[in-house]
């Protein structure tokens, strides 16, 4: 029997009234070591639960291996950290999350062979995610509020109504979760628009709601949709996300107070979208494609209560005064800021150039034409494809299927030119000095579509390539995850060489740290790559912004000699960093 149970218009948490007043964060978007902190400011603002989804495409990278539940994905700790803390858990499986995440939390091994009906009854589909479910759900089991846990809820789907009307497959779901173990409370999450939540709901589950503005209209949505049961705006969105190339997004903290006090006037429950938004470490940031495709920025700040850092922002203070006038807070202080580094900089001082050391990275796939990243088994990164051009002189290269997502051609190992899936670019001219000249085509993944009919889209090279309409053959493809450069020889730079830097190149330097803290990571002159610090990935950065910083978590940092690694694709003016104590996420709109 599930421990949360609903009421006419509330919930009851083991026969007692219970006002849900939760807050997103998800645990793979922040470092573990940080966890506690974070839960405990959850708690500080009155918080009395937490939601985080679950990214099936990092827990279950290979469709044979375990389940991965380690560092990052260490799911049974961040539980057992909330539950410490005295906070209850509402679980988002999925199977898809969106979130803003690569490929929206559908792993690439499944969309692979291109025909497979995502998010249907296709039994394809749904044998996968039984398989994922078989290996996920025990470990989480005691975990359920029934068994002494913090969760309290499982979400079936996530905004189904805005995609399908395949009602059997939600109950699929509903019924995969019931029949390994999960009695909790299950519900359904919704645009409080009325053709979603029609589409998205299942009968005998919580309908909930996602809305960011016009409280009571969305909340009358709600009840028209489900005379009765507890009203909960599920997805309360205090701010959002930013693309590379678009607007920083912010919300005035009054005006998102003022709306949660509405949603709390009115007896809702609520999930505030984002409590503590965190970063998309690494490859794993998402993107949108409705004209064109948009990549999200590495950032996930999200302009959240709780800032990327873990630092009280100004709707931290704005909610905890709502907060308390209708549920009360904890009359404990509210924690400071937590210490920075001091402003460091950073000579990178050592050098290896990345495409002479391809090979080091990753061997050769030897193809007639090029394979898609997929086909290479490639779940984010980068591929580098390397062929001979037949004869010297000018010629016009085609694409035939585009790229996947961005694509820097270098004939001879010289800059040719810069192909981009957002711009539909298929044709590049290029100048061949001599026959045999050497071809590469580095492609970068820049983030797997997250919503809407483009989920699942391929990377890489994405079909046949011709030069003046005869076909380029004989491809060497190498899949590059960049998981581990400890193969790539750096060298010092000569004293001759200016700190001007042309890539692509890695490039690395030492800092000392006298007592780690939060800092970070600011790339004056720098054009585009990524970034690592003592090996951890920081994730991407692109002059382009709307990001100017990167956050590096204390934790990454130890006392003493610590290290940055820099992946610069195109060219910096001085190979020179500054870890800073400000974050600068762009401009805010005037």
């Amino acid at each position: 029997m599930p421990a949360l149970t609903t009421t006419s218009d509330g919930f009851l948490l083991h026969g007692e009234p219970l006002r849900i007043v939760s807050g997103a964060m998800h645990y793979f978007r922040v470092h573990p070591d940080q966890w506690a902190d974070r839960l405990r400011k959850a708690r500080l603002m009155g918080l009395n639960t937490v939601e985080t989804y679950i990214p099936w495409n990092l827990h279950q990278p290979d469709p044979d291996g375990p389940l991965v539940l380690d560092g990052l994905l260490d799911l049974p700790r961040y539980l057992d950290l909330a539950r410490a803390e005295g906070l209850h858990v509402l679980l988002r499986p999925g199977p898809f999350i969106c979130a803003e995440w690569d490929g929206g939390g559908l792993p690439t091994w499944l969309t692979e062979s291109g025909d497979v009906r995502l998010r249907t009854s296709d039994p394809r589909y749904t044998g996968a995610v039984d398989r994922y479910l078989d290996l996920l759900l025990p470990p989480l089991l005691p975990y359920m509020a029934a068994s002494g846990g913090p969760v309290i809820a499982v979400q079936v789907e996530n905004e189904y109504g805005a995609y399908g009307t395949d009602t059997a497959h939600l109950a699929h779901l509903a019924g995969a979760l019931r029949s390994r173990g999960v009695d909790e409370l299950l519900f359904t999450c919704d645009q409080a628009d009325p053709a979603h939540l029609s589409a998205g709901s299942l009968p005998g589950t919580l309908a909930t709601a996602t809305f960011g503005s016009r409280v009571e209209e969305n909340l009358a949505r709600l009840r028209a949709h489900q005379p009765e049961g507890p009203l909960m705006c599920a997805e309360f969105w205090i701010g959002w996300f930013d693309h590379w190339g678009g607007p920083h997004h912010v919300r005035d903290a009054a005006d998102a107070a003022a709306d949660l006090d509405r949603l709390l006037a009115a007896g809702a429950s609520v999930n505030i979208y984002m409590f503590h938004g965190g970063t998309n470490f690494g490859f794993t940031n998402g993107a949108n494609h409705y004209h064109a495709y948009t990549p999200t920025v590495t950032s996930y700040d999200y302009d959240a209560p709780l800032t990327e850092s873990g630092d009280p922002g100004p709707k931290y203070h704005a909610f905890r005064e709502v907060i308390a006038r209708h549920t009360g807070v904890p009359d404990e202080p509210v924690p400071a800021p937590a210490p920075k580094l001091p402003v460091t900089e950073v000579v990178l001082d050592r050098r290896a150039p990345f495409l002479p050391h391809a090979d080091l990275l990753a061997k050769p796939v030897r193809t007639e034409d090029p394979a898609t990243a997929e086909g290479l088994g490639l779940r984010a990164g980068y591929v580098l494809y390397r062929t001979a051009l037949p004869a010297a002189g000018d010629g016009v290269l085609h694409f035939a299927g585009g790229v996947g997502d961005r694509a820097q051609v270098f004939v001879d190992g010289s800059p040719a030119g810069v192909l981009e899936r957002e711009r539909h670019d298929e044709t590049l001219p290029v100048r061949a000095p001599r026959a045999g000249a050497t071809l590469d085509v580095l492609v970068e993944n820049m983030g797997g579509v997250n919503y809407g009919p483009h989920i699942g889209d391929p990377k890489g090279l994405l079909g046949r390539v011709t030069l003046d309409g005869a076909a380029v053959r004989e491809w060497e493809c190498r899949p590059l995850s960049l998981a581990d450069l400890s193969a790539l020889p750096f060298e010092p730079v000569p004293d001759s060489v200016s700190g001007a830097s042309t890539g692509p190149v890695f490039l690395r330097g030492g800092f000392d740290v006298r007592e780690p803290a939060d800092t970070f990571l600011a790339l004056p002159g720098w054009t585009k790559g990524q970034a690592w610090v003592n090996g951890f990935h920081l994730g991407r950065y692109w002059n382009r912004g709307p990001q100017r910083t990167l956050y590096v978590p204390a934790p990454v940092l130890r006392p003493g000699a610590n290290e940055l690694t820099l992946l610069e694709l195109h060219a910096t003016t001085a190979a020179r960093a500054v870890l800073t104590d400000t974050p600068d996420l762009g401009p805010e709109p005037s």
